[in-house]
């Protein structure tokens, strides 16, 4: 899998690179989640350049679906990059974003030196 292991705030990461095939459906996740077999990381960290169409919208189903298999597997999502104008057109949206990073499985952050902040705290 194209990426790099490294660490951020402490934590061992694997950095998706924003070239590479769309996350458009469950079996996308099972791959990516697999392509970490054997490295040793807390987080992959997925560009949002890497969202399929209709991922940030929740009618779709895909982001559920998606995020849920992280979640099954307990790979920790950071999916990182602007997704400002989705999430204020989104009422949903929003509230699915606020409630991911309440936790501590699936973050959205901006960029990351925001992600390595948030690392860092935890």
């Amino acid at each position: 899998m194209d990426g790099e292991t490294t660490v951020l705030g402490g934590r061992a990461v694997f950095l998706c690179p924003a070239e590479g095939p769309p996350i458009a459906a469950e079996v996308d996740a099972v791959n990516l989640i697999g392509g970490l077999w054997g490295k040793e990381v807390d987080w992959l960290v997925l560009p949002t350049a890497r969202l399929g169409e209709g991922f940030l919208r929740l009618r779709t189903g895909l982001a559920g679906a998606v995020i849920q298999k992280f979640v099954t597997y307990r790979v920790r999502l950071a999916i990182v990059g602007d997704i400002s104008a989705a999430v204020a057109s989104s009422e949903a949206l929003r509230d699915f974003v606020r409630e991911s990073n309440a936790g501590d499985r699936v973050w959205f952050v901006p960029d990351l030196p925001t992600l390595e902040a948030r690392l860092q705290a935890r």
